[in-house]
């Protein structure tokens, strides 16, 4: 899952590893100078490795006993690095990333993270949180430079992938029952099926779930659902062909409370979020039933397309949550890095197979984990 990006994010890695990359200073002898060469050659050397200017043996040495050094030596008026602080990093087996280090890599992952279908402003966020992370770091050799982009990459990720998250299992036990929720998104993108996957995983945690059908406007689709309610043995609920979608998830709010069931799942007909008739029946629902969660649904694989609808539709009737569908197919990755950060609404839930048991809790740090190759 997410292959494509989990090369590209590794790609990164290796790229500030060699831009940044420095020799460890030689151990210091205690003559005034070394086998091949003078403790100023030496020192030179070593710092015309990292691209920086000439340091004298007198810098090392003064950034390695820490003494007083005048602010000339220490300030050099801007951001970058001073002579002194490059004397000091390198003398005592340090690195300190530049944005010479970045600027080219930092290139090359934007135009990965863009091509993975990462939404624009989300990039740049990453991209502005790496900087800030690495930018002017000094870090132990012994702290390798690709631990450093790691570590940076891990914070940069988790920052905009696990906006708005919470609990869903525990906001369940917590409510009241029952507790409705409603299913929303455009055609096609397995809004149903999720439906029924999410009634197995919630019956696996010992949760029971009636079906409410308030797609009516769709053909066949009340066999649809019907399929899933008999192979699954839960109640369904559904009126003709054409009825009132509000009406019919309010009946099964009302089988709920008549027979202690806790949760009511409702679908609805998919839409575009300019379908003025078909939005205006979300409200209804929103008036009538008054749900605990509004879940959208779409696939993964539709990536730059699935996070636009997720702020489509979150902008029209707000959303509380999101479920990506096929999952498992997507290389990208694009959807899942996107959509919290884009709606400042949780992704839930990851459909991941063609089987009810393929619907896996969406948990940000074990994505992140799996992106970086943590786990």
């Amino acid at each position: 899952m997410f292959d494509g990006l989990k090369d590209k994010l590794s790609g990164f890695r290796k790229d500030v590893e060699e831009s940044a990359e420095v020799e460890e200073p030689e151990a210091h002898d205690e003559s005034p100078a070394g086998e091949n060469g003078t403790a100023d050659e030496t020192a030179a050397d070593d710092d015309a490795d990292s691209g920086g200017s000439p340091i004298s043996a007198s810098d090392a040495a003064d950034a390695t006993d820490g003494s007083a050094v005048s602010a000339d030596e220490t300030d050099d008026g801007d951001d970058e690095p001073s002579t002194f602080q490059r004397a000091k990093a390198f003398a005592t087996g340090r690195i300190i990333i530049e944005e010479e280090d970045l600027e080219e890599p930092l290139w090359d992952l934007e135009m990965a993270l863009l091509e993975s279908d990462v939404e624009m402003s989300v990039a740049e966020r990453i991209l502005d949180t790496v900087r800030e992370k690495m930018l002017g770091e000094s870090r132990k050799q012994v702290e390798t430079t690709g631990e450093l982009v790691e570590s940076a990459l891990h914070d940069a990720l988790l920052d905009v992938i696990a906006v708005g998250q919470f609990d869903f299992e525990e906001r369940i036990a917590e409510a009241e029952k029952p507790v409705t929720i409603v299913f929303t998104g455009v055609n096609g993108v397995g809004k149903t099926t999720s439906i029924a996957k999410l009634s197995e995983w919630l019956d696996e945690r010992g949760y029971s779930s009636v079906l409410a059908n308030g797609d009516t406007y769709r053909a066949g689709a009340n066999e649809q659902i019907a399929e899933h309610a008999d192979r699954l043995d839960r109640e369904l609920i559904a009126h003709d062909q054409g009825g009132d979608p509000a009406a019919v998830i309010y009946d099964g709010v009302e089988y709920a409370e008549a027979n202690g069931v806790d949760v009511v799942l409702g679908d609805t007909a998919g839409r575009l979020h300019t379908s003025d008739d078909l939005m205006a029946q979300l409200e209804k629902i929103d008036r009538v039933v008054d749900p605990d969660m509004t879940l959208f649904v779409d696939e993964a694989v539709a990536g730059q397309d699935a996070v636009n609808r997720a702020k489509e539709f979150n902008d029209a009737a707000e959303i509380d949550g999101a479920i990506l569908t096929k999952a498992d197919a997507d290389s990208s990755g694009g959807a899942a890095i996107s959509v919290a950060y884009v709606t400042g609404k949780p992704i839930l839930f990851l459909g991941t197979g063609q089987g009810y048991d393929d619907i896996t809790l969406f948990d940000p740090e074990e994505l992140v984990d799996s992106l970086l190759g943590e786990e």
